[in-house]
């Protein structure tokens, strides 16, 4: 983990290529306190060493299925097809899909121990929290961090996507959904510590998969901002922070740090992972 220091930093943006709709502004003084934060998120070696110990079973494994990227389903695993999302029909709900088997039946993470855990609920990151001493971030502990620093810049790193012409992160290329070129190396998931770190030596703050956050997902923010802000007492989905290998500038240019977005707590997918913080 990486112990950060804390203090008060700007959140949010006004920037124009985000979306004013999913709460991102207005900036605001945020005060954080010093925290402990994983360096990158918890990998499929980390989260099979808790399943040995303890038992676990994901929601993705008792309900029998989680959502799949379409480009990744092989073939033959289209007859386990339960169900698509008429908005995004490239999400498929593959029977037997799970952290185990990401593709579904007759797939594996043989070769991606170091590659994030994916097809987790907001409850399945509690689960290894609370087995961990550990607990999720808070959404601005999240964005503190991402932030590795930098004063409202778009990146980790910056304002320009690729500095030098180089990759920075793992997100599509090409023609979103129906060709990606790769050209970052990955069609999926890339390992956790995959790319430069940001200034706090955190890796893979922007794209690789989503992370689950602490705090309840709202679009209002309260003023004057309360230090150590927890988000809303409730609501129907959770904070994830960060975007995904799917994200792309045309379709969800939400790689951006100050980019979020929200889903309800029992949900999964191939793109959702998370990592753990500590206060101190």
């Amino acid at each position: 983990m990486c112990a950060l220091a804390g203090g008060r930093f700007l959140m949010g943006t006004d920037d124009v290529q985000g979306f004013p709709q999913d709460g991102e502004g207005p900036i605001r003084e945020v005060d954080v306190a010093p925290f402990l934060i994983d360096a990158h998120a918890v990998s499929n070696r980390a989260f099979a060493e808790f399943v040995g110990a303890t038992g676990y079973v994901t929601e993705a494994e008792q309900f029998g299925w989680s959502f799949v990227f379409e480009g990744l389903v092989a073939p033959d695993n289209r007859e386990h097809t339960v169900g698509s999302v008429p908005s995004t029909p490239w999400w498929l709900a593959i029977q037997g899909a799970c952290w185990r088997q990401p593709e579904g039946p007759g797939t594996s993470i043989d070769g991606r121990d170091n590659h994030p855990v994916i097809h987790v609920s907001h409850n399945d990151a509690l689960a290894y929290c609370r087995w961990a001493g550990k607990r999720l971030p808070t959404e601005a502990e999240w964005e503190f961090m991402a932030r590795g620093g930098l004063e409202q810049k778009r990146y980790p790193w910056g304002d320009e996507l690729m500095p030098e012409g180089q990759h920075r992160c793992n997100i599509w290329q090409g023609e979103f959904p129906t060709r990606n070129t790769c050209e970052d190396g990955y069609m999926g998931t890339c390992p956790v510590d995959a790319f430069p770190s940001n200034g706090y030596g955190i890796f893979n703050v922007s794209g690789n998969v989503w992370e689950w956050c602490a705090d309840w997902f709202g679009i209002h923010h309260p003023a004057p901002v309360p230090a150590d802000p927890t988000g809303p007492s409730g609501g129907r989905g959770r904070v994830m922070r960060g975007g995904s290998y799917l994200c792309h500038h045309s379709y969800c240019n939400r790689y951006r740090v100050a980019a979020r977005t929200g889903n309800t707590p029992d949900s999964s997918s191939g793109n959702l992972g998370f990592r753990c913080a500590l206060s101190v």
